[in-house]
């Protein structure tokens, strides 16, 4: 065996490995079922009204290169809604998004905005809310088009944890972290309307 074999299949076997690892033990391997016990996620509910998103968004290498608040508005006929979003990041900027979104059948959930490529997809199970999609960043982010698994947990006191992870050519370039909770009474809805 010739060394520059032995190292192809080195190298191969370690590529293996980390995939293997992130599809059965990372962020990537969690699904909806693992989350059928619990409080349950209604998105009719917990995403309707006026709501206050504060978070934080990480770089490739794990740190925090922005923060955000964003004030939302909920509202929904029947199985169908929209969620209009404003963000206010802490350099300043400010970013709009409005999303149309469907429930269907056994929890299925669809999305749409005029930053999101074709359909987002997704499930309510239990607790929790996952929906994958593929967004075109704003020209001043660069204009990259990412693909994007977001979940939403949904706590005891009805708050939801949001937890999104982006992806280029299947490489994590950012990570999204944020509660989401009614904005009564809320000092970072004060703030963000400042």
């Amino acid at each position: 065996m010739t060394f520059a074999f032995a190292f192809a299949l080195g190298a191969a076997f370690v590529a293996i490995l980390v995939l293997a690892r992130s599809r059965l033990a990372g962020f990537a391997a969690q699904r909806p079922q693992d989350y059928a016990a619990g409080p349950a996620l209604d998105p009719t509910r917990h995403l309707a009204g006026p709501l206050v998103m504060e978070g934080m968004l990480y770089g490739p290498t794990g740190r925090v290169v922005s923060r955000f608040v964003a004030l939302a508005q909920g509202t929904w006929q029947g199985d169908r809604g929209t969620l209009t979003e404003e963000f206010t990041y802490d350099s300043g900027a400010r970013q709009s998004r409005a999303w149309s979104l469907t429930l269907g059948p056994h929890g299925t959930l669809t999305g749409t905005a005029p930053d999101i490529l074709g359909t987002a997809t997704g499930r309510v199970t239990g607790s929790a809310l996952m929906l994958r999609y593929r967004i075109r960043l704003e020209p001043q982010a660069g204009g990259h088009v990412l693909s994007v698994t977001d979940w939403m947990y949904l706590l005891d006191n009805g708050t939801l944890m949001n937890r999104s992870e982006f992806r280029k050519f299947g490489i994590k370039v950012a990570e999204l972290v944020a509660t989401i909770r009614p904005a009564a009474d809320s000092a970072a809805a004060r703030m963000a309307a400042e």
